[in-house]
């Protein structure tokens, strides 16, 4: 900021907050990520996103997830044709299942180190 920016646009980085309510097993996965486990991944729509790469996108790699369910949360998502089911992959992500979700993330995720608070991102930025 002393820089003469008048902001800054950080995501991820609150992610891995003790004030984020995300699981914890969630934040970890941000502090282990490696340069290497930040990909891209397709969307039940064709969108991309970053995400970690965890068992769950790993399996993804190889084949797409015969969908089941399908809880009619995007309107232009097909369940016989889908790579797998967003909602549920989110929902494992909200109860902790780090290996079977999908941890969406920015592009520099790899880079942080701890879990701390807003108040010490903030003391960082102003520094």
């Amino acid at each position: 900021m002393e820089l003469g920016c008048d902001g800054v646009q950080m995501a991820t980085r609150f992610v891995a907050t003790e004030e984020c309510d995300a699981p914890l097993s969630y934040k970890q996965s941000y502090v282990d990520a490696t340069k290497d486990d930040i990909v891209i991944v397709k969307s039940p729509v064709g969108m991309p996103g970053r995400a970690i790469r965890n068992e769950f996108v790993k399996e993804r790699e190889k084949a797409d997830e015969k969908v089941t369910k399908c809880f009619n949360c995007i309107e232009h998502c097909n369940p016989k044709t889908t790579p797998y089911c967003i909602s549920m992959a989110l929902i494992h992500a909200a109860e902790g299942d780090t290996n079977q979700s999908l941890l969406f993330c920015g592009e520099n995720a790899y880079r942080v180190d701890k879990i701390t608070t807003v108040k010490a991102i903030f003391d960082e930025l102003n520094a």
